[in-house]
Parts: structure tokens; sequence; C-alpha cells
């Protein structure tokens, strides 16, 4: 169980690694073909952003939303 605080904080992980991961997979396939170590570079951690970003849609996926706290019915017949 994770409060809506913490599920918003990886929401926002996961579209800021998934798009700066294609942003930089972008810059690493326009630098590649002036300089081939910076591409590469640029064109691999761009990789690994989005895969993280694809594994944390997953994680988010499994994770509960605790539930609010405050008065509850219950489910037990009163006598």
């Amino acid at each position: 169980m994770a409060s809506a605080r913490a599920l918003a904080w990886i929401e926002r992980l996961v579209w800021l690694l998934i798009y700066g991961g294609v942003i930089a997979i972008i810059l690493g396939v326009a630098t590649g073909g002036r300089h081939l170590v910076a591409g590469w570079s640029l064109g691999v951690l761009g990789g690994i952003a989005v895969a993280a970003g694809v594994v944390l849609v997953w994680v988010r996926s499994r994770l509960r939303e605790t539930p609010p706290g405050g008065a509850q019915s219950s489910t037990e017949k009163q006598p």
C-alpha cells in the first residue's frame, strides 16, 4: 500500500524517464555522425532511462493506494 503522494511521485518519475530517455536517444542519433562515442553514449543512456520508465509503469500498476483514514463502516453485525 502506498500513499497518494508516493504514487504521484512515481508517475512523474515515469514520464520524466520515458520522455528524457527518448530525447537522449534522438540526440544520440543526431550526434552520432559527428562524434561516434558521444552518440552511442547518449543512445545507450537514453535507452536505459526508457527501460527504467517502463519498469516503473509496471511497478506503479502493482501498487494500491491506501484507503483514506477516518470513519469507516464495519462489516460485522452489531449485537
